[in-house]
């Protein structure tokens, strides 16, 4: 297969962001698979070039070569196509840092189906929710979630296939992946899809309605990759790139993370719970050259960690973050505990990912900014009502065009008039309003509509609301989100009770519980406060989150 040379742009020099921003033009194949590019190729290229390096909860170290993922993924395609899994079907998992994840991935994308990465923090309705939405089949589970899968198995319809990724715990309903695996030869034939194909189902949460099956084609990769170009390598990328986040692969984060292998560079995986001291060991252990870490991420290393001299962290080149604002405290702790590190602020979101970001290489960083557009992208700031261009320093919406653009989703699975209102005037809204300055900077205001930003994460008060409700005890509840110094925002929710019950510190633990069984952990509401009676509209009865933010004194 060819190489899309328009992608390695970082190969030449430059005299300005502008000149290579006037000189950057799309290139997509008529046939494109994504597998093809982050892994057979370099597969007959570098067959022993070490694509992911996996360090276990209990330290043990493992790597895996471009050769065996291509070798893993034509084995486990079959085993897929034995079970009935076609071109367009759905396949889930729970995606931790593990080779399984991307073999899970890689083979579904050859057979031309459409893979579902689900976090392992999700709880029962959570998970049900999203397999039975996208209508899969077959479901693939880390131990630690087997469980939660079982317990709703009987409740979704489409799913006939549990497979568990240790075969120890496999059983007469549940499937061992390695096993199914190896009883499979590698000898298939990777579908030729069209780049507007489905790839990947991304379940992202709003403020109103259920989470949306954010429809990502294989061409998206493509859209995305001169944002990681310019914002996660600041235009160096050799043979000693690698890249690595602790942000979880259930998550769009996960797509960023296969443009290493786009570039035949080598990615780190660790399927355990974030820990600062951990995490330095795993950078300093496998020279991390790329860190992707949202602002927690950092701010909880810098509180929790006291001595960070004593690891060798100096391999980091560049530190891309985003999803919340990145203080100077950060940046100095970070150049101080990293060495000459370039620390560049990204702006996106699944349905169009890497649109804004700073390059250190060719951009100055500005104090309240999040940088200018990506190259090959034209985004800008419009006016709420009409989507019409607005003037310099003024707050309206943040904006991407999206015709020709291959970074733009495909819609939302199911749901065609949540997709059609998120375009107009040749836009694609971001729901998230900001400003630019006359130079281009954007600058992030405050989210449109309700959706806390909580650790990056993106939390819905809806889904909250509705699963606060079926406890016995609660009446009705209102959700909200409130500073927090080191996760941004977290939700707190508002609750009316069930006649019988009374307000407690034990009834506040127990509702906090319930959530963190139900949806995942990093959602549950750090406070919650009984009221008797919450504001809502007069004729609809929706609740009104800024009587509840006024009653915060937010």
């Amino acid at each position: 297969m060819r190489r899309l040379e328009a992608y390695h742009f970082y190969e030449r020099e430059w005299d300005s962001y502008d000149e290579l921003c006037e000189d950057f033009e799309w290139e997509v194949p008529s046939q494109f698979n994504l597998v093809e590019y982050v892994c057979d190729r370099w597969a007959e290229e570098t067959p022993e070039k070490v694509a992911l390096y996996v360090q276990s909860i209990d330290g043990q170290r493992s790597e895996y070569t471009y050769e065996q993922l291509q070798q893993y993924s034509r084995q486990f395609a079959n085993a897929l196509a034995e079970m009935g899994v076609s071109r367009g079907d759905r396949v889930a998992l729970t995606a931790p840092q593990a080779v399984e994840t991307l073999v899970v991935n890689l083979a579904a994308w050859r057979l031309g189906a459409i893979s579902v990465p689900l976090a392992p923090q999700f709880g029962p309705d959570a998970l049900e929710y999203r397999v039975s939405d996208c209508g899969a089949s077959v479901c693939i589970v880390d131990p630690d979630n087997l469980d939660t899968v079982q317990t709703v198995r009987d409740d979704i319809d489409s799913l006939e296939h549990v497979l568990v990724t240790d075969d120890d715990v496999a059983g007469d309903d549940v499937v061992g992946f390695w096993s199914t695996l190896e009883a499979h030869d590698a000898d298939v034939e990777t579908v030729q899809t069209d780049p507007d194909e489905d790839a990947v189902f991304i379940y992202t949460s709003g403020t109103t309605g259920d989470p949306k099956g954010v429809r990502t084609p294989h061409r998206l990769h493509l859209g995305l990759l001169p944002g990681f170009v310019t914002i996660h390598c600041n235009l160096q990328i050799d043979d000693e790139t690698v890249w690595r986040t602790p942000a979880g692969w259930g998550w769009m984060v996960f797509f960023v993370g296969i443009a290493s292998l786009f570039y035949g560079t080598s990615l780190v995986g660790y399927p355990g719970r974030y820990d600062p001291e951990t995490e330095l060991e795993i950078i300093e252990a496998f020279d991390v050259t790329n860190w992707f870490a949202p602002p927690t991420v950092i701010r909880m290393m810098m509180n929790e960690v006291d001595d960070p001299a004593q690891y060798d962290v100096t391999s980091v080149r560049t530190i891309p973050t985003g999803g919340e604002a990145v203080g100077q405290s950060i940046v100095d702790w970070s150049q101080e505990t990293f060495g000459n590190v370039t620390i560049n602020e990204a702006y996106g979101q699944s349905e169009a990912l890497l649109v804004i970001g700073e390059c250190g290489a060719l951009l100055e960083s500005r104090d309240g900014t999040m940088g200018p557009h990506v190259p090959g992208h034209a985004v800008d700031i419009v006016d709420q009502e009409t989507a019409e261009p607005i003037g310099s320093d003024e707050v309206g919406e943040i904006a991407v065009r999206h015709e020709g653009n291959p970074v733009i989703f495909n819609g939302y699975w199911n749901m065609p008039d949540r997709t059609e209102g998120k375009f107009a005037n040749g836009w694609l809204l971001t729901e998230d309003l900001g400003t630019k300055d006359e130079d281009g900077y954007f600058a992030f205001h405050s989210r449109k509509d309700d959706v806390i930003i909580c650790s990056g994460y993106r939390v819905s008060p809806e889904e909250l609301e509705e699963t606060l409700s079926t406890h016995e005890a609660v009446a009705n509840a209102g959700v909200i989100g409130i500073p927090d110094d080191t996760r941004g925002k977290v939700p707190k929710a508002f609750v009316t009770l069930v006649e019988g019950y009374e307000p407690s510190d034990g009834l506040a633990t127990t509702l906090q519980e319930y959530i963190k069984d139900r949806l995942a952990p990093y959602e549950y509401p750090r406070e919650i406060e009984f009221i008797d009676e919450l504001p809502t509209t007069p004729v609809s009865g929706k609740i009104q989150r800024a009587k509840l933010e006024e009653r915060d004194g937010l």
